[in-house]
């Protein structure tokens, strides 16, 4: 399995145990990646200290913040489904990069992993 493919099965692993995702954020909201093809990738975390280390290799003030898995699933996906968004799973390395998922396949791998 790769890296950003190890990352990803921990990700839905530790998530559907603990209940909570973590994502980084500023004052205007939560920064999201624009990649080659034109699509945006909005990054979520599976432990507060995999955000941190992204919060520190982006800085600009990033700070630490969590959503229960109930709220993120319920409530924020359909927003993210609606606006394009692709959502970026344990991003690691000092260019923060890994796997992206339409918001549905990371529903479908949720349901799967619980």
């Amino acid at each position: 399995m790769s890296h950003s493919g190890s990352q990803a099965a921990a990700f839905f692993r530790d998530v559907s145990r603990s209940g909570v995702v973590w994502f980084v954020r500023d004052d205007d909201g939560m920064p999201t990646h624009l990649a080659a093809d034109g699509t945006r990738s909005l990054p979520f975390w599976s432990t507060s200290a995999r955000a941190e280390r992204a919060a520190k290799i982006w800085g600009n003030g990033l700070r630490v913040d969590s959503l229960s898995l109930d709220t993120w699933r319920d409530r924020e996906m359909p927003d993210y489904a609606r606006d394009g968004l692709k959502i970026g799973i344990n991003w690691s390395g000092p260019r923060l990069t890994g796997w992206d998922f339409t918001p549905q396949e990371v529903l479908n791998r949720l349901a799967a992993a619980g």
